[in-house]
């Protein structure tokens, strides 16, 4: 299945990739990103790129490796973000 028409990226091509990657090294953090670079290519529209992910995150090897999961950030506190206040925040 095509998944990006603009630089001709298949299902298939995405797995491999991620697969090709995750051979290579066993501890890399895989981002669609680079993905991207793997396959030699850039992304052009963005208008697949939720199709993109998706079909990266359907690979059984795209996980985050064992020893980094427990890496996340601790919760913010007290309404602070990047030591900024709610108030200074750029809406989303």
């Amino acid at each position: 299945m095509i998944v990006c028409h603009c630089m001709a990226i298949t299902d298939k091509d995405i797995r491999g990739a991620v697969d090709w990657m995750r051979a290579a090294d066993p501890a890399t953090i895989i981002t669609p990103g680079k993905v991207y670079r793997a396959l030699g290519k850039r992304a052009d529209c963005g208008g697949c790129l939720s199709l993109f992910v998706d079909t990266m995150r359907a690979c059984d090897t795209v996980g985050v490796p064992e020893n980094l999961r427990s890496l996340r950030c601790a919760p913010t506190e007290g309404g602070m973000h990047e030591r900024r206040s709610e108030s200074r925040r750029v809406s989303e």
